[in-house]
């Protein structure tokens, strides 16, 4: 039988692979089942391919691959609720719902997002406020606060699932915690779509695929303009 844990982790990596096509994080999966350090997130993995529900794929970085799901009352624990957020999927859209996102209506309701455009270096965010399309989102993928819409351009982040032509949906913010994807603006001048990290006084924006290297700036130059919430993707 599996733990409660154990069951919680299963489900949100099959969800997030069903939704991107890639593994979660290990910070990610921290994060969604409220755990402390990643080494217990190492023990609930090796307990979950011991099992024969997930394999880890050679070669490849956090590659995970489900092989089953609980099919009996007897793998389940009793009274399970998950913490996180499931993801949606709704017709031709795989819509991920990020650690972060609180539901606030069914899925069936629906805001007007404005769509900036592509966040792409050397425009900041202001400079796109006027941007006359919008994007109409789930309410239920979308928490309290103000958000914005951006087209992704590049390929700097599909370790963390996102792609070149995703939406990405944008809570309004000024601060972030580490670990977090955020929008930062550098130098009032290049924005990007980047996962925030602390080195000591410095801001440190990681991409997520190795092509590209970590940037790290004094904190003087670097504005966070939002947290990634949400995407969208169509096929």
């Amino acid at each position: 039988m599996l733990t409660r844990k154990q069951y919680e982790l299963l489900i949100f990596i099959d969800q997030r692979l069903r939704a991107t096509g890639v593994s979660p994080s290990f910070d990610e999966m921290k994060d969604a089942l409220d755990l402390k350090s990643k080494s217990g997130i190492h023990r609930l993995i090796t307990g979950l391919e011991e099992r024969g529900f997930i394999r880890r794929l050679a070669h490849r970085a956090r590659a995970l691959e489900v092989l089953r799901l609980p099919e009996n009352s007897a793998d389940v624990p009793a009274q399970v609720q998950p913490r996180f957020s499931p993801t949606v999927i709704h017709g031709n859209f795989a819509q991920n719902a990020l650690a972060g996102a609180v539901p606030v209506a069914a899925a069936a309701e629906a805001v007007t997002l404005p769509l900036y455009g592509k966040i792409a270096a050397g425009t900041p965010i202001e400079a796109l406020r006027d941007h006359d399309d919008t994007v109409e989102i789930p309410a239920a993928m979308l928490g309290s606060g103000e958000h914005y819409a951006l087209t992704v351009e590049g390929d700097s982040m599909i370790d963390a699932g996102i792609f070149d032509g995703d939406t990405v949906l944008i809570r309004r913010c000024t601060t972030a915690e580490a670990g977090t994807i955020v929008v930062a603006l550098v130098d009032n001048n290049e924005v990007t779509l980047k996962r925030l990290r602390r080195k000591g006084a410095s801001i440190a924006l990681e991409a997520a695929n190795k092509k590209y290297e970590t940037r790290i700036f004094p904190p003087d130059r670097v504005q966070v303009q939002g947290r990634l919430v949400g995407l969208l993707r169509t096929y």
